[in-house]
């Protein structure tokens, strides 16, 4: 296991309470059972948060009529990002940890309290993100951040040459050992208020995708890490309203395109880099047009 760093904890400005914000968008069958999971993954008592995207199934009113959640209606789609962030801002001052998730997860027993013990190991640990597995393989959930190197390569090669040297190190496959990332899935990832609010939570630009890659680089920069936490396991059983309820797939890949080149854009602004960010903006169109014919 790599050693903690060490380090004084910045003075607290919330208590030890811990919360759990769920995004919704018609989640189907899959919010139960993480709501059932819930009581497994900590002995703390929770707070548990829906923030709704505009579902029409009707399950997250359910569930909070049944009293296994709070419900906090956006009245529309925000997106994943700013949904959450509401919530959050929402907490009251007690709260000093939030767990932010998608309802297709599936908590491990004790999961929550193995990602609590491992930010006392880590006084700097602004977000803890538990291994994800999926059906039949663990998910690269712990990143590092793309580089313009790294994120090139992985664009043009990753699904042509997924053994590309690129992919391999952005993706960080095989390393499952406790260490810090660039950055975590937002699908689970265990949150320091304080740190949330050094950076002001997510940035609202991102609809979906990406929103996780640019917190975890704005993190680190605030002088916070991104810490992996293998021991602490979850199951993400696939992507619900995506695959359900999006208008199609050719639309996801499209906003998956929009996201990296804003990311890239924010990170190489003024005139000095215009004509790389034009560059990156013909590739990422050039890629999403590719993409979408592949997928349709």
């Amino acid at each position: 296991m790599t050693a903690a760093p060490h380090g004084t904890p910045t003075r607290a400005t919330y208590g030890d309470g811990l919360a759990v914000v769920v995004v919704t968008y018609s989640p189907g069958d899959s919010l139960s059972a993480f709501l059932d999971s819930v009581a497994g993954a900590t002995t703390r008592p929770v707070r548990v948060v829906l923030a709704d995207n505009g579902s029409v199934d009707g399950v997250p009113e359910a569930e909070a009529a049944a009293g296994r959640a709070e419900l906090l209606a956006m009245g529309e789609n925000l997106g994943y990002g700013a949904a959450a962030n509401r919530a959050v801002a929402g907490l009251d001052p007690s709260v000093g940890w939030v767990l932010v998730s998608n309802p297709d997860i599936v908590l491990g027993p004790g999961a929550l309290d193995t990602l609590l013990e491992a930010a006392d190991r880590w006084p700097r640990a602004g977000s803890l993100g538990p291994l994800i597995r999926t059906d039949d393989a663990v998910y690269p959930s712990a990143r590092l951040q793309p580089s313009l190197g790294r994120g090139v390569g992985h664009a043009v090669f990753g699904a042509v040459w997924p053994a590309n040297p690129w992919t391999r190190s952005y993706r960080q496959e095989g390393s499952v050992e406790e260490r810090t990332a660039g950055w975590l899935s937002g699908s689970c990832v265990l949150l320091r208020r304080e740190a949330w609010d050094s950076v002001d939570g997510f940035d609202p630009r991102y609809f979906m995708y990406f929103e996780d890659v640019d917190l975890g680089d704005r993190l680190g920069r605030a002088g916070w890490l991104n810490v992996y936490v293998p021991d602490a396991t979850v199951v993400h059983t696939g992507g619900h309203a995506t695959t359900r309820d999006a208008p199609t797939s050719a639309r996801m890949l499209r906003e998956h395109h929009r996201s990296a080149y804003r990311f890239l854009a924010d990170r190489y602004r003024g005139a000095r880099w215009a004509p790389l960010r034009a560059g990156l903006r013909a590739a990422l169109a050039a890629r999403a047009r590719w993409s979408t014919r592949s997928a349709g």
